[in-house]
């Protein structure tokens, strides 16, 4: 959920990588040499002689590492306590067991013990995971859902392989390379494993599309496929522009950069800028994207940890928004890269923050590629924001609870009141303008916009949190394209589409018929809430993204707030 960002530091000495790798290999590969009968008969041997070679392997690494300009950085630990142990599963315990698997257990609670973010990610899991960082990934390139155990194509991404060969929106995969996949319980991996591959491949699938008898045949050469950064683009009036980023990866720069040069040509001169539910990324693109607000020279972040000096990071050159208006909307959800760019804004009295004090994600990762072609995301340094305060909230020893604090705060009424966080004075800091702002807890917004919760909401948040309005307008799309296909374009669409009295009559049905309890008052009280989600829906499936955030907006307390600091501020 937490994109982590990172220092995409490499070292290039080749005696480190032949170090390093001696080490791993000692330590993934001492399982092998147990499985033998002829290894069994010196058995009682084994610790001595892995003792010795550890040792041996250990000073050798020592003096590589000064050579190569690392310097010493403590002793190791030569207990080979892990080995034995796991030695002694593989030969007494009651069932079989798989050394790997073990050793990789280990490794990712030894990483977890260290912080919340320090990770282990196995080998089979590398390519997806660096993806996310990367912005894009190789497949067929089709926005999909799982609807009545079959894959359907919400969109094929513009100008991706899928849609070159014909495939459309509403589309039924129901064939992969001659595999039968509807009716089978697909899981969306499952659907993951099945249609990204690598560029140039090719995968065979037939499709079933409503008004065909017979399922259409087609062959996709698979490609890379952007994952964009930006959701959504566009104006909200004559002078003001709206932006929602969802994260932070290698393409986030370049995306923001078009973005802005797209509005700044419509007349725009504010922004809103939402970062809600933006979990980081890199740390790279969030100074990339803080230089298009700040005048040259302003700090923008500086990280330390105990190994890794001191690192300051400056703006520099003019920037595409610089000295004009701008609200960055932030929630509990908000992190990493999103707290830094939000942080250096708001410590240089650039704009206004809107919006709940963000996630409080403080803490640096760097990746280290191992020899078996996994990697460990290991914390190397805390950031700090200009006026230098740490965002990093306080965690212990229970990652579960540590990822619990907003159900925490949720309950004790602090999304609904003001944000009273106690904070002790040590953490209270002040920009060049006097403002106060704080640390060791996210960032603190200038502006707080409250959760709202009574009791007529609950008939909505079930409807909601079950997915059935976004269902019930998959349905309904589905069900009516050829007639939705009459609006030209969202702004026709926009003025000449409502759901209706009996529209929305049949989305409760439906809703009760999937076993939400029967609630009229609620339904009464969230009409108009419910009907504006609904008709947003059908706009994504429509229009994609901008389609849906130009109707969601219009009922958004953030968004609202965000509006109205501008048009009164600035």
């Amino acid at each position: 959920m937490y994109s982590l960002f990172i220092f995409n530091h490499s070292f290039s000495t080749t005696q480190y990588k032949w170090n390093k790798t001696v080490i791993f290999t000692l330590f993934f590969n001492t399982e092998n040499a147990m499985d033998t009968p002829k290894n069994k008969r010196i058995i009682v041997y084994l610790p001595v002689i892995l003792a010795f070679v550890l040792i041996a392997g250990i000073f050798l690494g020592q003096n590589l590492n000064s050579k190569s300009g690392f310097g010493n950085r403590g002793s190791i630990n030569a207990d080979s306590k892990l080995n034995d142990l796991i030695y002694l599963l593989k030969e007494y315990y009651v069932d079989t067991v798989n050394g790997k698997q073990l050793y990789e257990s280990a490794i990712s609670s030894m990483l977890q013990k260290l912080d919340p973010h320090s990770a282990y990610i196995p080998a089979e899991d590398l390519k997806d995971v660096n993806a996310e960082l990367q912005g894009n990934f190789e497949g067929i390139g089709v926005q999909f859902a799982i609807e009545k155990d079959t894959i359907v194509v919400i969109n094929p991404v513009s100008g991706g392989p899928s849609e070159k060969v014909g495939i459309r929106a509403g589309d039924r995969i129901v064939m992969v390379n001659d595999t039968l996949v509807a009716g089978k319980g697909i899981t969306e991996q499952q659907v993951f494993k099945k249609l990204r591959g690598e560029k140039g491949t090719k995968v065979r699938v037939k499709i079933y599309r409503s008004g065909i008898r017979n399922l259409l045949p087609f062959t996709i050469t698979r490609d890379v496929i952007p994952d964009y950064s930006v959701d959504a683009k566009f104006m909200v009036n004559n002078t003001t522009g709206y932006i929602k980023l969802n994260k932070f990866s290698e393409t986030t720069a370049s995306e923001f950069y078009t973005a802005l040069e797209e509005l700044n040509g419509k007349g725009m001169n504010k922004l809103i800028l939402d970062l809600r539910g933006n979990g980081g990324g890199l740390l790279g693109a969030a100074t990339a994207l803080a230089d298009h607000f700040l005048p040259k020279g302003k700090l923008i972040v500086y990280t330390e940890g105990v190994h890794q000096r001191k690192e300051k990071i400056y703006a520099t050159s003019d920037g595409l928004f610089e000295g004009k208006p701008v609200v960055v909307i932030i929630d509990e959800w908000s992190a990493s890269a999103s707290e830094i760019l939000a942080g250096a804004l708001q410590d240089n009295d650039i704009g206004t923050i809107v919006g709940r004090r963000s996630f409080g994600k403080g803490l640096v990762q760097q990746q280290f590629d191992l020899p078996d072609g996994s990697a460990a995301r290991i914390t190397i340094a805390r950031y700090h924001t200009p006026t230098g305060r740490c965002i990093q909230r306080p965690y212990g020893n229970d990652p579960q609870a540590y990822y619990d604090d907003y159900t925490k705060r949720l309950l004790s009424g602090e999304l609904e009141g003001t944000d009273s966080v106690s904070f002790a004075d040590s953490l209270k800091y002040h920009t060049p303008q006097g403002k106060t702002v704080y640390g060791g807890g996210g960032i603190m917004p200038d502006v707080f916009v409250p959760y709202k919760r009574n009791k007529d909401n609950v008939f909505y948040n079930n409807l909601s949190g079950k997915g059935l309005i976004y269902q019930f307008a998959f349905n309904y799309t589905d069900t009516h394209r050829k007639e939705l296909m009459r609006f030209k374009s969202f702004n026709d669409f926009n003025k000449g589409f409502n759901v209706d009295d009996n529209m929305y009559n049949q989305l409760i049905k439906y809703a009760l018929e999937q076993g939400v309890e029967r609630n009229d008052q609620g339904a009464k009280a969230n009409k108009k809430r419910i009907s504006g989600m609904l008709k947003a829906y059908i706009a994504r499936n429509l229009y994609r993204e901008n389609g849906f955030y130009e109707l969601y907006l219009s009922m958004d307390d953030d968004f609202k707030k965000a509006l109205d600091v501008l048009m009164q501020k600035y």
